[in-house]
């Protein structure tokens, strides 16, 4: 036996290398977490052995994901935690709150250093108000949601909605765990930490449920996504003056479809991995592409971030409780906000408020004029929304205003329907992808139930079917390197 190469192998497979991160749509991963199913059925029937085991696991997972960062993790978890109950036991308001001040300091503190400071410089520069220098400075992976997980559990303690975990350890697991510690969905602690000490009970449907979701949510990503991007939604971005109207329309629809299967895809990993573990968490997108309106389309879209911007942004500023005009601004300023959470850039700035005036627009119409409900103001509605949001989408995926223009300018001034033929003929598997992925997206949701309910419900047999199929079209389909989360950068 070659001891040394095994060796080699095991320090590999150990140690963090930023070039090959360890991804739910990794080899690695599907085998290192196999290996953890394995053991988990000897601890899952007692609470203290299987919370410490799962915890260990999400700060090696976070490890061979982001590097050294998981000491960050581990610290702003146990400055949380005593934070936390140094706000609970404070007997009076003024102390509770200086305790919220300091967690609010220390994690936005972190949060701005790590995602924003040279944001911060290049716009001093920009404004000729000084010259500074860039800081040399990594992204921890996935703070920004971990960052507003820990906010939620502080605040909620402050508002005297939720007890402190006395046990540290379940509060490591709650910010820890790893399906959703990277890329989310964002988690209340008033939703998992009960969920900690009650017994694993796994039905056959919730099972077949699980597999359903990772499966569905890895051919989303790694079959849709990541081909339609590499293939062609990348190339226009890059430069949308070597296309024509029609393909930067196209590209534009192109990444309507990679986020929402990018993201919804990781979701369904993360949801449907949590499930097989015993811990439910909550739906994080909701077919938004079939929203007849922004406000809809913000309660389906990334629903764990929106309803945290409407429970602890948009509702302290005062809500709808304070006057039209308070409203609106309220909406504009949540939703900057939003758009700058999402990234240290001014474009993700205008797409936020883009989103925030839309949202702010619909207000002021529904208190002018009621329009009627049925089917044919839906149908517009829908694609009215559609087309906002994809335009919206192009500020977002740009790298800088000038392509984003760039982007839009050649679908108003270039545009010629008589290449569409030639653009199918040419990206043919593209455009299957893609009109697969919208009529997916775009039937029923009452068909999209059924369908599910009848896979985790199917023998075992077809379901291993399933698998082997899907584990076949992803590897005839990916890309030769492996795409990253898109938000992973977030």
């Amino acid at each position: 036996m070659d001891w040394k190469g095994l060796l080699h192998n095991i320090l590999h497979l150990l140690t963090y290398n930023p070039k090959e991160p360890m991804l739910f749509n990794t080899a690695l991963f599907v085998y290192v977490f196999l290996l953890l199913l394995f053991f988990y059925q000897f601890v899952y029937h007692r609470t203290r052995p299987r919370v410490l085991y799962l915890t260990l696991f999400s700060l090696f997972f976070y490890y061979k994901s982001g590097g050294l960062f998981f000491l960050l993790l581990i610290s702003s978890t146990v400055i949380d935690f005593n934070l936390a109950k140094w706000i609970y036991n404070s007997k009076t308001k003024a102390k509770k709150t200086a305790m919220l001040i300091v967690s609010l300091v220390v994690n936005l503190g972190l949060l701005f250093y790590f995602k924003y400071t040279n944001f911060f410089i290049q716009t001093v520069n920009d404004l000729h108000l000084g010259h500074l220098d860039p800081v040399n400075v990594i992204l921890p992976v996935g703070i920004s949601f971990y960052t507003f997980q820990v906010l939620s559990y502080t605040i909620d303690i402050y508002r005297g909605q939720l007890t402190p975990s006395d046990s540290i350890l379940d509060f490591g697991f709650y910010i820890c765990f790893f399906p959703h510690l990277v890329a989310g969905p964002i988690v209340r602690a008033v939703n998992f930490l009960p969920q900690i000490h009650k017994d694993i009970v796994l039905s056959k449907e919730e099972v077949g449920q699980a597999l359903f979701l990772i499966i569905t949510g890895l051919i989303k990503k790694a079959v849709i996504s990541d081909y339609i991007s590499v293939n062609f939604v990348d190339r226009v971005f890059d430069n949308p003056a070597l296309y024509s109207g029609w393909e930067n329309l196209m590209g534009v629809y192109g990444y309507a479809m990679q986020i929402y299967c990018d993201f919804s895809g990781y979701s369904d990993m993360a949801i449907g991995i949590a499930l097989l573990l015993g811990y439910r968490l909550g739906i994080n997108f909701d077919l938004p592409y079939q929203s007849a309106s922004i406000t809809e389309f913000w309660r389906r879209w990334h629903i764990s971030l929106s309803s945290w911007l409407r429970d602890y942004l948009y509702i302290p500023l005062g809500g709808n409780r304070k006057g039209k005009v308070r409203q609106y601004v309220n909406l504009m300023v949540t939703m900057l906000l939003g758009g700058l959470w999402h990234g240290a850039s001014w474009n993700f700035i205008f797409w936020g408020l883009l989103h925030g005036g839309a949202l702010a627009f619909e207000k002021l119409k529904d208190s002018i004029i009621k329009i009627p409900k049925n089917f044919f103001t839906r149908t517009v509605g829908v694609i009215l929304t559609f087309h906002f949001v994809c335009f919206c989408w192009i500020y977002f995926r740009a790298k800088t205003f000038t392509i984003a223009n760039q982007v839009i300018s050649q679908i108003f001034t270039q545009f010629h329907i008589s290449v569409a033929g030639q653009w199918v003929a040419g990206y043919t598997y593209v455009f299957v992808l893609m009109l697969a992925g919208y009529l997916a997206h775009f039937i029923p949701k009452s068909i999209h139930t059924l369908t599910e309910n009848k896979l985790t419900q199917a023998p075992i047999f077809i379901k291993s079917l399933i698998i082997v199929m899907a584990i076949w079209l992803v590897i005839q389909v990916k890309s030769s390197d492996i795409q990253p989360f898109i938000y992973f950068q977030f």
